[in-house]
């Protein structure tokens, strides 16, 4: 379903469920989800400790094995997790010539039998081919016997007509038929450059090696294949147990720029080898979504390739479970968020240009809508992200980037802080503000930002980085 323009002029993005749902929303499953609810109002970690590694150390910083040449690891990277095979999947990648260098750019992820999927995809108005096969083949088959996802970086294929469509359509179905399945039961995903229609010949020729080169351990290579303005790979594992039965998680993501709430620019693959109904999955993902995948920003344009998608291989050996508030999935969906909420934050790591790694927090709203607005407000804010690359506690720009959005705030309630700095209360500047302390504070890579508006209760955050001059140079020869 297609959405009018939100208020602050952006396109939200249209749910591809399986069940057509809205993404982000879940469908009532009475007080069976209450554990779920509960879920949401935890507190939300942040920086490294929620991305569950360590930040890379490198006192200057590598060229990226992969990605676009020239670009420096970001300064707020982490390590890529040691990820190990997950039961029923196997991945192999390829080099298909989608760049002008040498790189990997295909991936191809094989799934055992009566593996059950969902996904979130972009809001945007003009969906990709890609994204359309995706929403059209989930919906037909519920979710069940997802067989494959072939992924290519280097071409979007989107706003590409017919001829995008058909040329996904013939990518799956050349897989398809090296795995003697239904086309429907491949998934597919594109990353890259718009306008461009996917020459799925180059895919097809790479079909007869990726045959050969299945294995189950190649988690960092299929996260390197996925980077395109990415200066590091992203990952994530986690394990759970369900009745007794230990379980894996493990995701992969990419994502630079062209980031904003409703993923954007942004790729997540995550396979579990528990056993979970497509219900299951599409409930706990759109849930999740919300706080992770939804709650990042780099530069607010939102894209027409987002894709998330779950699934879950059964190869554990652990109970089907079919309700999503099932009390056996309660360290199952502890765990599922904190996967996402990793890959979420190493977008943000990643942003073009990034030097700074903000948390902005808004609470005291009237609404959590009206929270989320006010907090993607400051953190989409030029003047704000600027400000934060210049290493100045301009706390008046916030106080604007509060006021433009027509939000319900009480001006003389507003108090802004910057970490445990107090910049603002009672609608004014604070009588303990310290210039010298502030200024210590903005040097940090990490920052947190508070602002409390005085009307209500609802709170919301969002986490995004600086934007400095070299997100002009890297999206100002994009295409060369």
């Amino acid at each position: 379903m297609t959405k009018p323009p939100s208020p602050t002029g952006k396109t939200p993005d249209t749910s591809a469920a399986a069940s057509g749902q809205e993404r982000g929303q879940v469908n009532p499953l009475g007080a069976a989800l209450d554990p779920l609810a509960n879920a949401l109002k935890k507190a939300v970690q942040t920086g490294a400790e929620l991305v569950g590694v360590h930040t890379a150390a490198t006192a200057e910083p590598a060229k990226p094995a992969t990605g676009k040449p020239g670009l420096a690891v970001s300064p707020l990277a982490v390590d890529l997790p040691p990820i190990p095979p997950v039961g029923g999947v196997d991945i192999a990648i390829a080099r298909a010539g989608f760049y002008k260098h040498v790189r990997p750019d295909l991936l191809v992820m094989k799934f055992a039998e009566g593996t059950t999927a969902a996904g979130v995809f972009t809001r945007h108005s003009i969906g990709s081919a890609p994204v359309d096969w995706c929403k059209k083949q989930l919906a037909a088959n519920e979710g069940n016997e997802i067989r494959a996802l072939v992924c290519n970086a280097g071409c979007a294929n989107a706003f590409t007509g017919k001829l995008g469509a058909d040329a996904a359509r013939r990518t799956a179905a050349a897989l398809a038929r090296r795995l003697d399945c239904r086309q429907r039961d491949i998934m597919l995903a594109s990353t890259g450059v718009i306008g461009v229609v996917l020459d799925d010949a180059k895919i097809a020729a790479q079909l007869p090696l990726i045959e050969e080169s299945f294995k189950a351990d190649a988690w960092h290579a299929a996260a390197q294949a996925i980077m395109t303005t990415d200066t590091f790979p992203k990952g994530a594992y986690e394990t759970a147990l369900i009745d007794g039965v230990e379980v894996k998680i493990a995701g992969i993501a990419k994502g630079s720029g062209m980031i904003a709430p409703d993923m954007a620019t942004m790729l997540a693959f995550i396979v579990t080898d528990a056993t979970l109904s497509a219900g299951v999955l599409q409930s706990l993902l759109g849930l999740y979504t919300r706080t992770t995948f939804n709650s990042v920003t780099v530069d607010g344009d939102t894209s027409t390739n987002d894709t998330a998608l779950l699934f879950a291989t059964g190869a554990a050996g652990a109970p089907k479970i079919s309700r999503a508030g099932d009390k056996r999935l309660a360290d199952f969906r502890d765990k599922l968020e904190k996967v996402m909420h990793s890959l979420a934050t190493q977008l943000i790591r990643d942003g073009e240009g990034a030097t700074k790694f903000v948390k902005v927090t808004v609470t005291g709203a009237s609404s959590p809508a009206s929270a989320r607005k006010i907090a993607k407000s400051i953190a989409e804010s030029p003047l704000c992200k600027t400000a934060w690359a210049g290493e100045d506690a301009n706390w008046g720009r916030i106080v604007m980037a509060v006021g433009k959005t027509e939000e319900e705030v009480d001006r003389d309630h507003l108090a802004i802080r910057f970490g445990e700095l107090v910049a603002a209360e009672h609608g004014a500047v604070s009588l303990t503000y310290d210039e010298a302390a502030m200024s210590a504070y903005m040097k940090k890579q990490e920052l947190e930002i508070s602002v409390d508006v005085g009307v209500g209760r609802a709170s919301a955050h969002v986490y995004t980085c600086d934007l400095t001059h070299r997100y002009i140079s890297i999206n100002g020869d994009y295409r060369s």
